[in-house]
C-alpha cells in the first residue's frame, strides 16, 4: 500500500489498496481505486479515472479526463520477438475510455511508441499491439485485435471481433464491420463488409453526423465509382478520377492513400447471386 504521508498520496484520492510508485507522475484530481498497479515511470493527467486492478506499467503516458476500467493492462512490453528492451512509450491522449480487459502494448524499436489519440472508445477486451497508431474520435468495438504496426485515422470505427493485420492502414471515418478480417488497406470514407472484406459503399451516415454536406459526400461517392464500381482496374480509376473529377481535399486525400497504400486496398464492389 502507498505510504499516506507521501507527495503523490496528496495529489489523489485512493480507495484501498493500491501499488503507485513514488515516481510516478500523477495529475491533480485523479481518483485510483483498489488494487491498482502503477509503474515508476507513468505520467497521468488531469481528472483521471483508474478503476480496479488496472496495471499501468512504465513507459506508459495517459492525458487528462481519462478512464481506465477494472482489469485493463497498459503499457505491458510488446509480444515481438525481435523486440530487445529498448525504450518505448504507450502514449494515450485526452478525454479517452478504455474499458474492461483492454490489453495496450508499447512500441519497439521501429516507432518507439504506440499512440491511442483523444476522445476515443476502446472496449472491453480490446488488443492494441506494438508500434499502432490510432486517431481521435476512434471507436473500437469489443474484442478487437490490432497486430502490430497498424495505423487508423480519425473518426474510425470497427466492429466487434475485427482482426487487422499488421501494417494495415485504415483511413479516416472508415466504418469496418463487426467479425472482419482486414487483411488489406481500407480507404477513408468507406464502410467495408463481407468475406472477404470489400467495398459497400461510402460511410455516408457517419459523414453526415459529422458534419459534410451532401455536395462533398456525392463528390467521394463519384470518386468511390471509379475505383470500386464500374468495373475499371486501379490504373485506369486512378487515371479517370484524375481527370475526369475535380479538384477537392477528398480526392487529394483518397489519392495520397492509394499511393501510400503497401498492403493494397480491400476488394471492389460484388453483386450477390440470388438464390434459386
Amino acid at each position: 500500500m502507498i505510504d499516506p504521508t507521501s507527495s503523490v498520496k496528496k495529489k489523489v484520492a485512493y480507495n484501498g489498496f493500491t501499488n503507485v510508485h513514488p515516481d510516478a507522475q500523477i495529475g491533480e484530481n485523479v481518483t485510483i481505486s483498489p488494487f491498482v498497479t502503477v509503474e515508476a515511470d507513468v505520467v497521468i493527467g488531469d481528472n483521471c479515472w483508474i478503476g480496479p486492478n488496472a496495471t499501468i506499467m512504465n513507459g506508459t503516458r495517459i492525458g487528462d479526463n481519462c478512464r481506465i476500467f477494472p482489469g485493463a493492462v497498459l503499457g505491458a512490453i510488446p509480444q515481438d520477438l525481435k523486440f530487445e528492451g529498448e525504450y518505448s512509450t504507450l502514449e494515450i491522449g485526452h478525454h479517452t475510455t478504455i474499458r474492461e480487459y483492454c490489453t495496450l502494448n508499447r512500441g519497439t524499436k521501429a516507432s518507439g511508441r504506440t499512440v491511442v489519440g483523444d476522445h476515443c472508445l476502446l472496449m472491453a477486451y480490446v488488443h492494441v499491439a506494438h508500434d499502432c497508431v490510432i486517431g481521435n474520435h476512434c471507436i473500437l468495438a469489443n474484442n478487437v485485435n490490432l497486430a502490430g504496426h497498424i495505423t487508423i485515422g480519425d473518426y474510425a470505427i470497427l466492429g466487434g471481433l475485427a482482426a487487422v493485420h499488421q501494417f494495415v492502414h485504415i483511413g479516416r471515418h472508415a466504418m469496418i464491420s463487426g467479425g472482419s478480417l482486414v487483411g488489406r488497406d481500407v480507404p477513408p470514407f468507406v464502410k467495408a463488409a463481407r468475406e472477404p472484406l470489400s467495398y459497400v459503399g461510402v460511410n455516408r451516415i457517419g459523414l453526415k453526423r459529422r458534419g459534410f454536406t451532401q455536395k462533398e459526400i456525392h463528390a467521394i461517392q463519384d470518386i468511390y465509382r471509379y475505383l470500386f464500381v464500374k468495373g475499371y482496374n486501379l490504373t485506369q480509376a486512378l487515371e479517370l478520377i484524375r481527370t475526369e473529377l475535380p479538384d477537392s481535399p477528398f480526392k487529394t486525400e483518397i489519392l495520397q492513400f492509394i499511393g501510400e497504400s503497401e498492403r493494397g486496398l480491400i476488394k471492389g464492389f460484388r453483386r450477390r447471386e440470388r438464390a434459386h
